[in-house]
């Protein structure tokens, strides 16, 4: 038997799935704009970006009570998966 309580909590989830691909949809229009603006491909990378935003993620995670790890995975796996993106994106510079 189905728990009616899961399947309002996943329509909720499913409602948020849906916010959370607009905000990735508009992220990636930004870092399109990044890619536009960087002369070489080995400017992908930018080290101290990264550790600022991951230790601005944690102060922020730590302030509104949320668990820094998840936090941190998450961010760690979007930077990732971002990174990856430019890459593949670089010669186009869309």
């Amino acid at each position: 038997m189905v728990n009616k309580n899961i399947l309002k909590i996943r329509k909720k989830l499913d409602k948020l799935d849906n916010k959370l691909l607009n905000i990735i949809k508009k992220r990636t229009h930004l870092v399109n704009l990044v890619i536009k603006n960087k002369k070489f491909k080995k400017d992908i990378v930018d080290k101290k970006r990264i550790s600022i935003i991951l230790k601005n993620i944690s102060k922020k995670s730590k302030k509104i009570k949320i668990d820094t790890k998840l936090t941190q995975k998450i961010w760690i796996s979007m930077i990732k998966a971002f990174i990856d993106y430019e890459y593949r994106n670089f010669k186009k510079k869309l």
